[in-house]
């Protein structure tokens, strides 16, 4: 599944569209960046409510091509700004990350 058929399976906006449209390994659910540092892989959305720019260099650390920002967070401009520097998207649904990442684990297993 590629990045922006992700976004319509999690009913999401995209933010920050200036991004190749990579194919998703899979997702990591996480709040707690150091977490997602020792765990996510690379390859993976970041599924998250942390919305701001450190989200944006930890993503970029571990390869994430694109960040779910759930609960319809508002993502403020120097964040987005920082994601299209690095050219990871970010998406933004309604959805909590739980409803997020069944959707996106059902998608990529069936």
């Amino acid at each position: 599944m590629r990045i922006r058929e992700m976004a319509g399976i999690v009913d999401a906006e995209i933010i920050q569209g200036a991004f190749e449209d990579a194919e998703l390994a899979g997702g990591y659910t996480s709040d707690l960046l150091s977490d997602v540092m020792a765990h996510a892989k690379a390859g993976e959305a970041l599924i998250t409510i942390q919305a701001h720019k450190n989200t944006v260099a930890v993503a970029s650390l571990i390869g994430a091509p694109a960040i779910v920002v759930c609960n319809g967070r508002p993502v403020p401009e120097d964040m987005v700004e920082a994601a299209r520097d690095e050219g990871i998207a970010i998406v933004r649904t309604d959805l909590s990350q739980y409803e997020v990442s069944g959707r996106l684990w059902k998608a990529l297993r069936g």
